[in-house]
């Protein structure tokens, strides 16, 4: 029984922190962008992956230097530092387009490439069971997306008509949240290609979904990289470095470690789930997170008064909800089918 319901029970836990930790996108004041982004890089992207991980994984160390030569190592890392990508332009979305809309398209394309990649890595997936199922919950997950998406998009418009100056600023957001929302999915491609380092924990006779931490450390370190180097350079290149000391600004250091350890903490227990899901574990796993973590975002964005005077696309996006939760039952089914 605990096999079957501890996955779901740790990737629903998950998508609580994903859903919640944008929260924190909404209180840079007075820290300037950067800053406050190389705080919250700091503490989610590499003190929280590597300190959790070295409590909790026997012999940390001694599995990442034994799987470099399986390539899952630089592989991982390396999807990692593309999904930096991602990471920063979903930051600059939420700041431009708000949670509602920044999560809907985000979470569309990044469930579409993130669960389908794993898949097709998968030798033989097309003749699992389970296959089919997930790439049609995947398809309905998109359509749900897409219905939330719409109902933001219709909400920014009516913003746009009141305030004209953000017209052009909708068109930008809607270019940079689409990239974010494709370079996204390579966190879990990268944790897929991490997927090596499993059987080296296994061969030092370390059987638990713990590993799934040592996996994160080494995706998170190649994120951290493209994170730091480019928060870095707008630090040097606008001279805000004195920002750090702005008046007022430990509301703002506290926002941004509590925002790190959110982005972690959704990591670091869905991918147990993720591991004790088997070889579609990835796919399954992926899809559920984001299409849980994107009801999760749409309620905070409902309870942080985005919708507000906006009733006609507020019913569009619950419609969406429900699709989504549709799309979520198809993949806990196909799970069954995937064991």
């Amino acid at each position: 029984m605990n096999d079957t319901i501890m996955p779901f029970v740790a990737i629903a836990l998950g998508s609580i922190f994903l859903g919640t930790f944008g929260l924190g996108l909404k209180h840079l004041a007075p820290l300037r962008w950067e800053a406050w982004w190389l705080i919250y890089s700091i503490v989610g992207m590499l003190l929280f992956p590597w300190l959790w991980a070295a409590l909790a994984v026997p012999h940390l160390l001694t599995i990442i230097a034994r799987s470099a030569d399986t390539g899952a190592v630089f592989w991982g890392a390396l999807f990692g530092f593309l999904w930096g990508i991602g990471g920063i332009t979903f930051g600059m979305s939420v700041e431009s387009l708000g949670m509602a809309l920044t999560y809907g398209i985000v979470m569309g394309l990044s469930t579409a490439v993130g669960s389908l990649i794993p898949l097709m890595r998968q030798g033989g997936f097309s003749s699992s069971a389970a296959a089919p199922l997930v790439v049609a919950a995947v398809v309905v997950l998109l359509g749900g997306v897409a219905v939330i998406s719409f109902a933001g998009v219709r909400r920014e418009r009516r913003a746009a008509a009141e305030a004209p100056a953000n017209k052009k600023q909708l068109h930008r957001g809607l270019v940079i949240v689409i990239v974010s929302g494709v370079m996204s999915s390579l966190l879990a491609v990268g944790f897929d290609f991490a997927a090596p380092m499993t059987g080296t924990a296994r061969s030092l006779g370390i059987e638990t979904a713990q590993i799934s931490l040592a996996r994160w450390a080494v995706v998170c370190s190649g994120a951290f990289l493209m994170n730091a180097a480019y928060c870095l350079t707008l630090l040097v290149r606008n001279g805000s470095w004195a920002t750090f000391a702005a008046p007022g600004s430990g509301k703002a250091y506290l926002w941004a470690t509590a925002t790190g350890a959110f982005w972690f903490t959704s990591f670091g227990i869905s991918g147990s789930g993720m591991q004790m899901m088997g070889r579609l574990g990835v796919s399954i796993g992926w899809s559920m997170l984001l299409g849980l973590a994107l009801i999760t975002s749409t309620l905070w964005s409902v309870a942080t008064g985005e919708w507000k005077n906006a009733s006609g696309p507020f019913r569009i996006m619950l419609a969406g909800l429900v699709i989504v939760i549709l799309a979520i039952c198809i993949l806990g089914y196909s799970r069954s089918l995937a064991s």
